[in-house]
């Protein structure tokens, strides 16, 4: 299945509560209460959501070794417009319809002007030529985010359980039960069982 099996709704919603989109060891994403949301569908179900308010990402990327901790914690707060895909059962429950005065906070003259600006993140997430491979519903299939930054790039975060994969400037960081990979433009650290490898670049 192709990403631009996906659609932008242009349905505005916003968080009527502080939203925990995802939790687990390894780190956090919240959104904060009149956080604004335009659905993702996939057909006739909501797969997703683009956001725009005030939010937070904690990412543990530490790596611990007998000689001391090497990296250090991804800690960020989202104040720009960011894409969910994934299972969005929990967070449709506690969403409700937007005014003019909720749009007026984020600094929106109107509706239409959310739109635009979450269909230009939209746009530059889905693309890129990439293949989704779309599983049944009801199926865990995890979460993928996507993040602006200041180089009007793109960081990503896929997780899933135990997995985790995030990919943004200056670095890469995968994690899955005991296996970790940090690669930092000054080193790529493998850690595996308990044994370390670092390879400087």
């Amino acid at each position: 299945m192709m990403w631009q099996d996906y659609q932008l709704d242009n349905t505005t919603l916003k968080a009527n509560e502080v939203i925990r989109l995802w939790g687990a060891d390894k780190g956090v994403i919240e959104i904060g209460k009149d956080t604004l949301a335009i659905p993702i569908r996939l057909g006739d179900q909501r797969r997703g959501y683009i956001f725009h308010g005030h939010g937070k990402l904690i990412l543990d990327t530490i790596v611990e070794t007998e000689e001391g901790a090497i990296g250090k914690p991804v800690e960020k707060e989202i104040n720009e417009p960011f894409l969910m895909l994934g299972d969005t059962e929990k967070v449709q429950k506690r969403l409700t319809t937007t005014s003019k005065e909720d749009l007026t906070k984020m600094g929106y003259e109107n509706q239409q002007e959310f739109v635009a600006k979450a269909e230009d993140l939209y746009h530059r997430f889905f693309e890129r030529g990439r293949t989704f491979r779309h599983r049944r519903s009801g199926e865990d299939h995890g979460l993928v985010f996507a993040f602006q930054n200041k180089a009007s790039k793109l960081d990503i975060l896929v997780v899933k359980g135990s997995k985790l994969v995030y990919k943004a400037t200056g670095i890469v960081f995968v994690a899955n039960e005991n296996k970790v990979v940090l690669k930092s433009p000054k080193e790529v650290v493998l850690s595996r069982s308990g044994k370390l490898f670092v390879i400087k670049t």
